[in-house]
């Protein structure tokens, strides 16, 4: 591919690097407008409770908000019977791990939340040297009711609900965010929820790999290229 790459002056470079320019420009505004229209979105109040366990023990989804208005959860693919969590989940945690501490500075808490007991939650939390936090669904409809987990029977039929269709699901887990707003009064909204390619610009390094010469250099592969990040040099 470079070696067959168009090469021309500096000058020639200035002017083409222009006339992108001016298409990132307006791709940026029509991504702001986007963002407009996405916190404009009417929101659903959250009647059911839902518990969840984690590194405090049990807490219901209010206590999850740690004292902030604004809830991002992660739907990190991990179910009751895996032995570790998916790899594209985990190259997402690599992304968002260190953003946190800016979110919590905005008044957002972000947290991931898998259907596995917690115990395999804090084992491969460690392994991967991750510092969020991450609750296990274990035992309540959370996962099922905000469409990240399929029965067997759905994934055999091929028939579930994800991404906001019927569609197949591929698997009995599947990744997605979900926001959720707490108002004064303690009441719970749920206001966003996004899956599959939705949450491809929440990931750092596929940002970056959208600007090299290869781009994602992914072939026939799509995201199964990647590895946990103590697996590449096996």
């Amino acid at each position: 591919m470079a070696q067959d790459h168009k090469v021309v002056s500096p000058a020639e470079w200035l002017d083409a690097r222009r006339q992108l320019l001016l298409q990132e420009k307006e791709f940026t505004k029509v991504r702001d407008r986007l963002s407009e229209l996405r916190r404009e979105l009417p929101w659903e109040r959250v009647e059911k409770a839902y518990v969840f366990e984690g590194p405090e023990g049990k807490q219901s989804l209010p206590e999850l908000f740690d004292g902030r208005s604004q809830l991002i959860v992660y739907h990190f693919m991990f179910g009751p019977d895996w032995d570790v969590g998916c790899p594209q989940c985990s190259h997402f945690a690599d992304s968002f791990n260190g953003a946190i501490v800016h979110l919590n500075h905005r008044d957002a808490t972000m947290i991931a939340v898998s259907r596995t007991p917690y115990a395999k939650l804090a084992a491969y939390r460690k392994r991967m040297g991750w510092t969020f936090k991450w609750v296990s669904s274990f035992g309540s409809d959370f996962n099922f009711d905000y469409h990240v987990s399929f029965t067997p029977e759905e994934v055999a039929k091929k028939a579930a609900f994800y991404n906001f269709r019927k569609q197949d699901p591929d698997a009995e887990e599947r990744e997605g965010v979900s926001v959720f707003y707490r108002d004064q009064a303690g009441h719970v909204f749920h206001t966003y929820s996004t899956f599959a390619r939705g949450i491809d610009m929440l990931n750092v390094d596929y940002q970056y790999l959208d600007l090299v010469p290869k781009g994602r250099d992914e072939g026939g592969e799509g995201p199964y290229w990647v590895r946990r990040h103590d697996e590449y040099d096996r």
